[in-house]
């Protein structure tokens, strides 16, 4: 029977020989470490730095899985021919394109231009040249001023009633001061006939159509047969002349009789 002492060292032999058995077979080989460094390396590298239009590789098995857009012929680089293909279909897409607009157009009716972008023809605004603040003002007040068809008919029909019309406003102090002389002061044959334009319903468009008649825009505005003799001031200043009743019957080629009211004589003018 051994002895205890080589025992333990057959022992100890045994189990130094397991550790060394297990450290050796653990380690990767020298040879095939590199190998695989080497292989990844490479694999990492190529699809890092493939190029447009290069294949692309697969690097889990290796093999060629397509090519990259850019590579428009598929013969694995990108050249002159590739940005050749590149800008026919660039046409292409712009004629499909072009033709689906056409299609549209046809189908749903043409699309109205941008009114930015319409030439004005006449009187629109557009392509015509702008006028300023001024021009447009006085223009918009003429056509303000304009007659109409009504006014010009009633304005007939006033002026055959009396040879001496008298086209006033009641609130206007030079009307009264006009009336007041030719009313009060002056008696006159037939008796002139008053219009007070703002009681009037055409009362606008009246005294539009006497500015167009006589030239003027203002009442009081006196006719006789139809010929303007002035407003307020002008009947005051005949009148202070002695020339107003001489003034009136002379116009109204003896249709008209003027003879002033409180005279000593009480003849006619």
């Amino acid at each position: 029977m051994p002895s205890p002492r080589r025992m333990r060292l057959v022992l100890l032999a045994a189990i130094v020989t397991l550790f060394l058995i297990l450290f050796y077979s653990s380690r990767p080989s020298q040879g095939s470490q590199p190998a695989q460094d080497f292989s990844r390396k490479t694999l990492s590298r190529i699809k890092k730095d493939s190029p447009p239009g290069q294949a692309v590789i697969d690097t889990e098995t290796g093999r060629k899985a397509g090519l990259i857009p850019a590579d428009k012929d598929g013969d694995g680089d990108v050249d002159e021919d590739d940005k050749k293909a590149a800008a026919a279909m660039q046409v292409r897409l712009k004629e499909a394109e072009q033709k689906a607009k056409s299609n549209a157009n046809v189908k749903g009716g043409l699309k109205p231009d941008s009114p930015r972008n319409v030439v004005g023809k006449g009187s629109s605004a557009g392509g015509q040249p702008r006028k300023d603040t001024a021009e447009a003002a006085a223009e918009a007040k003429d056509a303000e001023e304009q007659p109409d068809a009504d006014a010009d008919a009633e304005l007939s029909t006033m002026l055959k009633k009396a040879p001496v019309v008298i086209f006033s406003k009641t609130y206007c102090p030079y009307s009264k001061r006009a009336k007041g002389v030719l009313l009060d002061k002056y008696t006159i044959t037939p008796e002139p006939f008053i219009v007070e334009l703002d009681q009037h319903p055409l009362g606008a468009s009246l005294q539009a159509a006497l500015a167009h008649m006589t030239g003027r825009k203002t009442v009081p505005n006196v006719l006789v047969n139809g010929v303007s003799i002035g407003g307020g001031d002008d009947i005051v200043d005949l009148d202070n002349q002695n020339k107003l009743a001489r003034k009136i019957q002379m116009l109204g080629n003896k249709r008209v009789q003027v003879s002033e009211r409180f005279t000593s004589a009480g003849k006619d003018v």
